[in-house]
């Protein structure tokens, strides 16, 4: 099968983004409420900053991706940091292969930026098996409690995981 990312750079697929999104929103297992659910997912298009989705060979969205610049701590002046604020694929499409296309993906598209992006960080549900999935890329940092549930935050290098997954047989996305 094959995928291709694009990235929401117009307001159709950033409501294309938005709308796939809401409509998964229970398989997305955020473990906050609803309000601050929402504020993840639409915080790469209401910040201006980067979304992107993934499609298959029919042209259907399977999945999508965003991040923000910054942390809420520093008022998003620390824009060497990136926080991926959703990353979702539909059940019958997690496959490592297609993990891997999109982390390719989206390190070579900050690559190509103007940006000195030094840092990725995103959070999960505290559980073992994405414990172990994660553990592979980055480092678990903390672990908080919500009325939801414990969720981990995880933080990576930019520079190692654009080592990592160009480490792997990958197709140039981005000329630079």
């Amino acid at each position: 099968m094959s995928y291709y990312f694009s990235i929401c750079s117009s307001e159709m697929y950033q409501q294309k983004y938005l709308e796939f999104l809401l409509k998964h929103y229970k398989q997305l297992h955020l473990p906050y409420p609803f309000p601050v659910s929402l504020s993840f997912i639409a915080s790469p298009v209401l910040m201006e900053r980067e979304s992107f989705l993934c499609f298959n060979e029919e042209d259907e969205i399977i999945g999508a991706f965003g991040y923000i610049y910054g942390t809420g701590e520093n008022e998003y002046k620390d824009t060497h940091i990136i926080q991926i604020q959703i990353a979702f694929l539909q059940e019958k499409y997690r496959r490592t292969k297609l993990f891997l296309k999109g982390l390719q993906f989206l390190t070579q598209y900050i690559a190509q930026l103007d940006k000195e992006v030094e840092e990725f960080r995103f959070w999960a549900p505290a559980d073992n098996y994405l414990r172990g999935l994660f553990s592979k890329i980055a480092k678990r940092e903390a672990s908080s409690e919500t009325v939801f549930g414990t969720i981990d935050e995880y933080r990576a290098s930019f520079p190692a995981w654009h080592t990592y997954a160009a480490g792997f047989r990958h197709e140039a996305y981005f000329d630079k």
